[in-house]
């Protein structure tokens, strides 16, 4: 693996000081605390799946696990801002917040789990449609 860059060092350190100002600043508050305290976790655990994730080979087993707590982090991410942001709101918006969280959560898992890329129709060219001059074998 490659080593962390100055930008990400500063960007952890940042993430880590606002955690812990935040912490600081809920008086004691233990809903918040633990709010912090697990979003903090799970970033870190986010950003470090990711770059696992990156990391592995196109082949590996190892793959579908990593993807699966991808999905999962960011799922309880999407679950505990939108329980916050829902809890301040009159009762239209929060089914708009909560209806917005699970449209992101089933398309995360859409996107990861079921969407199978496929090669563009242009990309496939038959063998026997090249011409002579296109094939590198030397047969003609």
């Amino acid at each position: 693996m490659a080593e962390f860059s100055w930008l990400t060092v500063l960007g952890f350190m940042f993430l880590t000081f606002n955690s812990g100002m935040a912490i600081y600043r809920s008086n004691g508050d233990t809903g918040s605390i633990l709010f912090v305290g697990v979003s903090y976790l799970d970033l870190v655990a986010l950003f470090a799946c990711l770059r696992i994730y990156e990391g592995l080979d196109q082949h590996s087993p190892r793959r579908g696990r990593v993807k699966a707590a991808v999905w999962a982090l960011t799922t309880l991410l999407t679950v505990m801002f939108s329980y916050k942001v829902a809890e301040i709101m009159p009762l239209v918006v929060k089914l708009i917040v909560w209806a917005m969280a699970t449209a992101t959560t089933c398309g995360g898992f859409y996107a990861f789990f079921i969407h199978e890329e496929k090669q563009p129709q242009y990309m496939a060219v038959p063998a026997a449609a090249k011409t002579p001059a296109d094939r590198h074998d030397g047969s003609t």
